[in-house]
């Protein structure tokens, strides 16, 4: 004959409760770790994009300070190299 139906049952009956201790005691948890792992993540991700901005605003300037000079033509060139040589950084 066959597996009895009628034993399923039973088999069910403890089943369904023991997943929903586990959901509860262990699958729970673990997502909110995971969670709590993503939100860490996302900041430094953030912090280092705000770097990363901060390093192309500086290299910006930067270019910006050279096409003047390249293209300032009333400027003498050793000159101009040697005032921002000296200069302080930002």
């Amino acid at each position: 004959m066959g597996f009895p139906i009628a034993l399923l049952i039973p088999i069910f009956a403890v089943c369904i409760p023991l997943c929903a201790v586990i959901g509860i005691f262990i699958v729970r948890p673990w997502l909110r770790h995971q969670e709590r792992r993503m939100e860490i993540e996302a900041t430094l991700v953030a912090e280092k994009a705000a770097q990363y901005a901060a390093q192309t605003e500086r290299l910006e300037q930067r270019v910006r300070v050279l096409e003047r000079i390249i293209t300032d033509r009333g400027v003498d060139l050793s000159h101009e190299i040697d005032r921002l040589r000296d200069a302080p950084l930002n």
